[in-house]
């Protein structure tokens, strides 16, 4: 039973490039029809270089919210009236909320990749950590692991971008992708910030470089089987898919929007099937 679309029914919705694969709507719209809150959620596929009109046009329509996925983080936090102080760091946003016509940007998946590790017993803080990735995600991923305590090491495929990450956690360091192997060995925790294993592709890692107590992460949730998550799984890792983030960023986004307790269980069991 979904609420009845009224003329007074909020919008919100993500833009990203492609975005026909996302349980956004389903987990969204779930935890409206949960909180019996008046809104409803849908997806817009944006090609990339249109963030900044897509934004716009949110304004224009009066929608009351956007989520941001690939490829639009960075040009969407260009686009808002304000930013939080965590987007404001990244340079990126991943949640828009519309305040008496001013678009206020914030980035919860930082702090919903935490959530997601902690929610699959394993503490981030005080470990060794390997992010793979210098994206919106990537930096959001390697800031927060730096406010749990983690040392973290960030690597990309181009060193500036590596070093750009790496240079928002005190002691972080950076490596380009070549230079992985020498990290693995040290790495107590795993996380893959890019979007390779989205088409089956696998991620340029020895899972067999990792200690037996290493954890291996993966933002990615389509699939929810990565090729990384695989090896690792065979090799006795623990992991932690990318659903978890998926729905705790969402949990935390809901809150900032609506100010009201995200359903989280709902929200879980909405992403688990897609509906």
């Amino acid at each position: 039973m979904t609420n009845a679309l009224t003329g007074a029914t909020k919008v919100a919705g993500i833009i990203g490039d492609p975005v026909s694969h996302s349980r956004s709507p389903a987990i969204w719209n779930a935890a409206f029809t949960e909180a019996d809150i008046d809104w409803v959620f849908v997806a817009f596929a944006v090609p990339g270089g249109q963030a900044g009109n897509a934004v716009a046009g949110a304004r224009a329509l009066g929608l009351a919210a956007l989520t941001v996925t690939m490829p639009h983080k960075a040009d969407a936090a260009s686009a808002c009236d304000e930013l939080s102080d965590t987007a404001s760091r990244l340079g990126a946003v991943n949640a828009i909320v519309q305040r008496d016509g001013r678009l206020v940007g914030h980035s919860t998946d930082g702090p919903g990749f935490v959530q997601s590790v902690r929610d699959a017993g394993v503490d981030p803080g005080a470990k060794s950590a390997l992010v793979l990735g210098a994206g919106g995600a990537g930096r959001a991923i390697a800031l927060a692991l730096g406010e749990a305590g983690a040392k973290v090491v960030v690597a990309a495929r181009r060193e500036a971008a590596a070093e750009d990450a790496a240079a928002l956690v005190p002691g972080g360091r950076a490596v380009v992708f070549d230079a992985i192997d020498a990290e693995l060995e040290s790495a107590q925790l795993v996380v893959n910030a890019t979007p390779i294993g989205m088409n089956g592709k696998a991620t340029p890692l020895d899972v067999q470089r990792l200690d037996a107590d290493a954890c291996v992460a993966d933002t990615v949730y389509h699939p929810r089987e990565t090729p990384l998550l695989a090896a690792a799984r065979a090799r006795g890792l623990k992991c932690v898919d990318g659903l978890g983030m998926l729905v705790r960023q969402a949990a935390l986004s809901f809150e900032s929007f609506t100010g009201v307790e995200a359903p989280l269980a709902v929200m879980r069991a909405a992403a688990e099937t897609g509906g």
